[in-house]
């Protein structure tokens, strides 16, 4: 497969936009813990009873992007509807790597089989509180 690598920018304006992820939990808190403890994301912004949800926002200040967790008042979330919902984190230094499998797995956190094995090539899947999967690789991305 090839992809076209033409700038993004001169086809798109959204190649400066700032990513919000946004899905809803169940369990903020634990979510928070899993990705403040376990990856070391900041809390950049919280809420509570906004029209009936709370949530919470967490990255890096200054990243491209941040995620955001919420839960409303009476209603179920629910559980990842596969094994394949993925954030993937490409961490191409193996000191840095290391470290962040390191940190989740003294959070408590232990690595899963991927359902992709693509994904155990180089690097390492972790399942959150809810269900969903993020996945630390040890490569550089490369859209060639």
């Amino acid at each position: 497969m090839t992809f076209d690598s033409s700038p993004l920018s001169s086809r798109s304006t959204l190649a400066g936009a700032h990513l919000r992820v946004a899905r809803p939990s169940d369990d903020l808190e634990a979510v928070v813990r899993f990705y403040r403890d376990g990856l070391g994301f900041s809390v950049l912004y919280e809420f509570k009873d906004h029209d009936g949800f709370d949530g919470v926002m967490l990255g890096f200040p200054g990243a491209s992007y941040h995620l955001e967790f919420t839960r409303k008042t009476g209603h179920a979330a629910g559980r990842a509807p596969t094994e394949d919902n993925l954030l993937v984190f490409y961490l191409p230094d193996r000191a840095e790597w290391q470290n962040a499998v390191q940190k989740l797995e003294a959070a408590g956190h232990r690595p899963v089989s991927a359902f992709n094995p693509y994904w155990d090539v180089n690097g390492k899947t972790f399942q959150d509180p809810d269900g969903y999967r993020i996945v630390l690789q040890n490569a550089r991305w490369g859209s060639t």
